[in-house]
């Protein structure tokens, strides 16, 4: 491990040109349970499956159930970023890094410091009224009872991408730009499984390619460097 680690802080040590690709595994050392894992969101009961609440047909059909779900698993109190989240901050300060994309939507990447974070599936921070666009505060949301809604009569909604919602497309647009640029791409934190995100990988034209994951990818085979260890701890390293 200790010769994987070097590895990789020769390869920052070296570039410019960093770009960082993370999903939920990056904020579960903050203490925000995954999506996918063993005791992941996906794996807690429910009334109903996590990915059909968080379904845009769901939130249109049943909001009331969808804030209920809401308020009691996706927001969590005291959160505060871990070590990988502070080391990418002050890898962008350094002028290594020259962007963040995140599947993530808790906002810890901006509250350590980050400038340049492109979010692919929106932030729950931010909140806007379905009907007339008109933005709200992220408290309206994330605590109270009921529905939220506007003075136009629209419901109050997250600014994330639910499921069977597409990416937004200067976003993504942004994201490919810089992984086609990029000298080192590391990813982390992600099981390389959930597309179109996931697709990002193939735009990389370059030859360092680094994966940082507990469990194995889809895409370790193409890696040039393969760390399968928590991703705070490999940044506390570097």
């Amino acid at each position: 491990m200790n010769e994987k680690i070097e590895r990789l802080k020769q390869l920052v040590r070296e570039s410019d040109n960093i770009v960082f690709f993370g999903g939920a595994g990056v904020s579960t050392e903050s203490g925000i349970p995954d999506f996918r894992s063993v005791d992941g969101l996906y794996h807690q009961q429910w009334k109903y499956p996590p990915e059909t609440i968080l379904s845009h047909s769901f939130f249109a059909r049943d909001p009331e159930e969808y804030y209920r779900f809401h308020r009691a698993k996706l927001v969590i109190e005291g959160v505060k970023p871990n070590r990988a989240h502070l080391r990418l901050a002050e890898l962008e300060r350094e002028g290594k890094l020259k962007a963040v994309i995140t599947q993530n939507i808790d906002g810890l990447h901006q509250a350590a410091g980050s400038k340049h974070v492109l979010e692919l599936h929106g932030s729950i921070l931010r909140a806007y009224c379905s009907k007339c666009r008109k933005p709200f505060p992220a408290d309206v949301i994330n605590y109270g009872q009921g529905v939220p809604r506007c003075d136009c009569g629209g419901v109050i909604r997250p600014d994330i991408v639910l499921y069977e919602e597409p990416l937004d497309e200067d976003i993504l647009h942004q994201a490919i730009s810089y992984i086609r640029r990029a000298d080192v791409l590391i990813i982390g934190g992600t099981s390389l499984n959930v597309y179109p995100a996931a697709g990002l990988i193939n735009y990389y034209r370059g030859n360092k390619l680094v994966l940082v994951n507990l469990s194995e990818t889809p895409y370790d085979s193409y890696a040039d460097l393969v760390i399968h260890e928590k991703i705070g701890e490999v940044f506390d390293q570097i």
